[in-house]
């Protein structure tokens, strides 16, 4: 595999940075390539059946209203 331009200005900036640094930078990509990867494709009749399982869990009352939902995420962006 040939070494591109980008791939040795990364290294002249990687091999700058602190260990600490270093940790964060790969942990980053790390979660990049995982999230990437971890990402697949559903069929339309997948997608209709989580749908139509979406619809039930409702119907039977086992949703979240708005109000609820606003609520809860006001609660995470003050720590409760």
């Amino acid at each position: 595999m040939a070494i591109t331009s980008i791939d040795q200005e990364m290294y002249h900036y990687f091999v700058q940075l602190k260990d600490a640094e270093k940790i964060s930078v790969v942990e980053m990509i790390k979660t990049w390539v995982l999230e990437r990867d971890s990402t697949k494709h559903i069929t339309i009749e997948q997608y209709n059946k989580e749908i139509e399982a979406a619809e039930a869990e409702i119907e039977n009352g086992d949703g979240l209203s708005q109000e609820e939902v606003a609520e809860l995420s006001n609660g995470w962006l003050h720590g409760r």
